[in-house]
């Protein structure tokens, strides 16, 4: 049986690779055979990120938050666990968002938050 080379297929195929890599430092960026490692591992690094990059920003929203409501007097939990018991239904990214942009609406969820707290205080 003949010997088949890659030819045009193998050279698109590292050329692919090598383009990918662009920017790399050292040989991963020139050797085909460490350009395709380090694209494996790249690739890996931006899956795992992209998971972690959704808790990270929870984790920034809520120090906003935080720091705002402390501003106006209440802890997060608190303000959270009234907004809950008020009825009113905000995700944290728009709560974090109102506390920089529009910091009266935020002392209006604050405030509608502490009587929720006080009133379920006094049913006690």
């Amino acid at each position: 049986m003949a010997r088949v080379k890659g030819g045009n297929v193998a050279h698109t195929r590292r050329k692919k690779v090598l383009k990918a890599a662009e920017g790399y430092f050292g040989s991963k960026h020139i050797l085909f055979k460490t350009a395709k490692e380090q694209l494996l591992h790249s690739y890996h690094y931006a899956y795992v990120s992209r998971r972690t990059a959704k808790s990270d920003f929870r984790k920034l929203w809520i120090r906003r938050i935080s720091a705002a409501a402390k501003v106006n007097g209440l802890s997060y939990s608190r303000l959270i666990d009234g907004l809950n018991k008020s009825g009113v239904k905000i995700n944290r990214k728009m709560l974090s968002e109102m506390a920089i942009s529009d910091p009266e609406a935020f002392k209006g969820l604050c405030d509608t938050a502490k009587k929720a707290v006080e009133k379920a205080a006094e049913k006690k």
